[in-house]
This record gives structure tokens, C-alpha cells and sequence, in this order.
């Protein structure tokens, strides 16, 4: 099979692999669609860690079409897509049911081969777990193949608490910042605040159903956020979805008392230090938080939540095959479009 291979920071090739298959307890997907994460970006630049030789991809959707002996629950021919962390079921966070959280997680695509070949063996421990979910007839493939981002945006958008009538600054506006937008918007926030230095991407977020678009480089952020929130003295729920620290403390600026901030995106380890008062925390009593990937609870009900979600299909900008993968790395790093999918011959995505 033809699978793109994660050799060293910088050194993303195609090679010929040995075609997997699926024993006990385990399955083979035939892959549809698998799309590039920000963090496979960061492996590429060297900020991230993964183990070389390792296929990439944990952004995926495919078609069952070998089930190993002793699985149940699963069909050869079944449209899925998964939950790609291999949690221990042992731990303190595993038996509270957020794997996510595991403190020995291997994760597809970085530590395990993931999703950016022709074919793919789902572990049995990611089996067993019921972490292979159906993705549903009217939804195609290469939308489906973006459940992991946006289950890992819902789960931002909960720990933030949001709901309808919330309130919300996005930081960047990024594939992630906008994912933020559209599925925040799904929810019922509003009203919904964009600051994001790029033109063009200020211009997506306006088509897409922002309340309030900003240029941090020519707007007084922090004052129109404050008239656009009900005097409130910010938003309710801030989100930095983009990994530079000089950020936190302008985000910080922008919540209410009470609020919740989050740092969504990954920071380059041993990166800048991250200057802010910490008195805008202790008096204004605003939780500082994090969130990364997401419960399996979380991608089952991201599923039906795509279905209906506005301006989804339109998330994904560059298309690639898997013998021009490395490709999707360089438009990332070059800030061309938003999201870049891979797909791969013999699966019809939209099907």
C-alpha cells in the first residue's frame, strides 16, 4: 500500500508499506479521507514530538473492510471513523471515562501508525473501547473525517460552558479558530467575536456568521469586545486557538469577571515565556484553563452535530492524494487555505 511516512522534523515522504491486516480483536479500515492537524504541523516543525517512520493521520474517516476475530458490533462495509487514543483502562482518568486524559496514551499517528495510507488496523484496545463510531448515510466521508477537530472543539466549547446566549472572543481564526465560530454558533452562542490579523480570513469569518470581526492590528480589541458584550466588561468565554504566547495576556484583557479563558492551541515546548498579570485572574476571579482532544462521548455526539452545522463542508480548502501528501504540509506552513485533506483511491468520500 502507499502511505506517507513521518521521517524527521522537516522530511515527510511517500513509500511502498506491506498491506496490514486485521487480527484478533481488531479491524481494517480501508481509508476514505484523513485530514492534516495544526499538531502534525507542529511534528513537522520539530515542536511536537513522533516516532520516526510513523504513518500520520489521526483525523480520519473510513470503510470496514476486514473485522478480526472476536469483535463484535462491527460490519465489513461499515462507514466509520474513530477515536485515535490507545488508553490503558486502568488509570484514574481512564476509569472516570476520559481517556483522552490517560496517563500512558499512545495516540495514532504519532506513537502508532494512523490514517494516511491506503489501509489502517484500528487496535483492539481502541475496539473494545467503542471508540469506532458509524457515521451516518447523509453525511459524506471527508466531512466525517473531520469529527476528531471538531469533537476536540466541542469539548473546548463545554469546558468553556458554553450555550446559547454566550458570549464568545475567538483568538486567531484559523481552521480551528473557525471551527470555533460555526460550531459555537451551532450551539447558540452569541454574540460571537473574531480577532484575527489576516484579511482573507477575516473575510471567512464575517461570511461564516461572526457578530464582530477585528484586526488587533488597527482595532481597539479590548474596547469593542466590552461595547459588544452588554457592558459586561467582556466576553464570557474566551478561546486562543492559535500557539503564541504574547496572546494569553491580550486574551486575558478581553474576558469578563468570572470568565472562562482557554488555551486551545499547543505552545511550542521551551517557547517564549508567557507574560500576563496574574491579578487579572486573582480579582476578576477568571478560570485559566486548557483543553486537548476529547472524551468519547464527545466525538459520538460531534457526529450528529456535523450533520448540521453551517459552512462545515467548507472548512476543508486543499485536497491532496497520498502521492502528493508532503504537499499539505508546505501549503500549511505557507498559510494557504484552511484545512488540507488527503484522500485515497477506491473510497468515495462523499459516499
Amino acid at each position: 500500500m502507499r502511505a506517507t511516512i513521518f521521517n524527521a522534523p522537516g522530511n515527510v515522504t511517500v513509500e511502498d508499506r506491506p498491506e496490514p491486516h486485521a487480527g484478533p480483536g481488531a479491524i481494517r479500515l480501508r481509508i476514505a479521507a484523513a485530514s492534516l492537524c495544526a499538531s502534525d504541523v507542529r511534528v513537522y516543525r520539530g515542536e511536537k514530538h513522533a516516532a520516526p517512520g510513523v504513518i500520520p493521520g489521526h483525523e480520519l474517516a473510513g470503510v470496514v473492510d476486514e473485522v478480526g476475530e472476536g469483535v463484535e458490533g462491527i460490519r465489513e462495509g461499515q462507514r466509520v471513523i474513530i477515536c485515535p487514543i490507545v488508553a490503558c483502562n486502568r488509570c484514574l482518568y481512564c476509569l472516570l471515562g476520559r481517556r483522552n486524559r490517560c496517563e500512558k496514551r499512545l495516540t495514532l499517528g504519532y506513537d502508532l501508525d494512523g490514517g494516511f495510507a491506503d489501509y489502517l488496523v484500528v487496535p483492539p484496545s481502541i475496539v473494545s473501547t467503542g471508540q469506532v463510531f458509524e457515521v451516518a448515510d447523509d453525511l459524506p466521508l471527508d466531512i466525517a473525517a473531520l469529527t476528531e477537530p471538531s469533537a476536540c472543539t466541542l469539548a473546548s466549547l463545554e469546558l468553556c460552558q458554553v450555550r446559547a446566549g454566550t458570549s464568545m472572543a475567538i483568538v486567531g481564526a484559523g481552521p480551528m479558530g473557525l471551527l470555533h465560530l460555526i460550531m459555537g454558533r451551532a450551539l447558540g452562542a452569541g454574540p460571537i467575536i473574531v480577532v484575527e490579523p489576516i484579511a482573507e480570513r477575516r473575510e471567512i469569518a464575517k461570511r461564516w456568521g461572526a457578530d464582530l470581526v477585528l484586526d488587533p492590528n488597527v482595532d481597539d480589541v479590548k474596547g469593542a469586545v466590552r461595547a459588544s458584550t452588554d457592558g459586561r466588561l467582556g466576553a464570557d468565554a474566551v478561546i486562543v486557538s492559535v500557539g503564541v504566547a504574547e496572546l494569553v495576556g491580550p486574551a486575558l484583557d478581553l474576558a469578563r469577571p468570572q470568565a472562562v479563558v482557554n488555551l486551545f492551541a499547543g505552545f511550542p515546548r521551551g517557547g517564549a515565556p508567557v507574560p500576563f498579570d496574574p491579578n487579572l485572574v486573582h480579582y476578576s476571579e477568571v478560570l485559566l484553563t486548557g483543553s486537548q482532544n476529547a472524551t468519547a462521548d464527545q466525538y459520538r455526539r460531534t457526529l450528529r452535530l456535523l450533520r448540521s452545522t453551517p459552512h462545515i463542508d467548507e472548512v476543508v480548502t486543499n485536497r491532496y492524494t497520498v502521492e502528493t501528501s508532503p504537499e499539505a504540509y508546505t501549503a500549511r506552513l505557507a498559510m494557504n487555505g484552511l484545512k488540507s485533506l488527503v484522500q485515497f483511491a477506491g473510497v468515495d468520500p462523499n459516499n
